[in-house]
C-alpha cells in the first residue's frame, strides 16, 4: 500500500514539474524564455526547445496515465510506459545537465538537474514496483 501512495504522489509532483516546464517551452517566445532565465534557448533552434517541451509533456502524461490505464482501465500493455515515461524525464534531466555543463552554467543549474532526475528515477523504480 504504501508503493501505491508514494507513487501516486511522487508521479503527481513530477508530472505537474514536467507539465509547467512544457507549458513555458511550448507557449512562450523565445526572448521571453530566455528572459526568465533559460538562455540557452539563445543558441538553440526554436523548432528544438518546442520538441523538449513536447517530450516533457508526453513524459508527464506518461508518469500519470500509463497506471491509470494499466490499474484502472485494466490494460496489460500500459505497464511499462509510466516507467518509460518517468525513466524518458529523468535521462531528459541528465541531457540538460551534460548541456548546462558544456555551456558552463551547471553551477547554477546541478541542483535543479539532478534533484528533477532522481526524482523522476525513484518514480520510475516506484511505478516498476507496483506494476510487476
Amino acid at each position: 500500500m504504501f508503493y501505491y501512495i508514494a507513487s501516486l504522489a511522487l508521479s503527481l509532483f513530477v508530472a505537474f514539474i514536467f507539465w509547467g516546464a512544457s507549458k513555458n517551452k511550448l507557449t512562450k517566445s523565445m526572448d521571453d524564455l530566455a528572459a526568465a532565465g533559460l538562455g540557452w534557448v539563445k543558441d538553440t533552434s526554436a523548432s528544438v526547445v518546442r520538441f523538449i517541451g513536447v517530450l516533457e509533456l508526453a513524459g508527464a502524461a506518461g508518469v500519470l496515465l500509463a497506471p491509470f490505464a494499466y490499474f484502472v482501465l485494466g490494460f496489460d500493455w500500459a505497464k511499462g510506459l509510466g516507467v518509460a515515461a518517468a525513466a524518458g524525464l529523468g535521462l531528459t534531466m541528465i541531457v540538460a545537465a551534460i548541456m548546462h555543463t558544456l555551456r558552463k552554467e551547471i553551477k547554477y543549474t546541478w541542483k535543479l538537474n539532478f534533484g528533477f532526475a532522481a526524482l523522476a528515477i525513484v518514480d520510475a523504480v516506484l511505478i516498476a514496483l507496483i506494476t510487476r
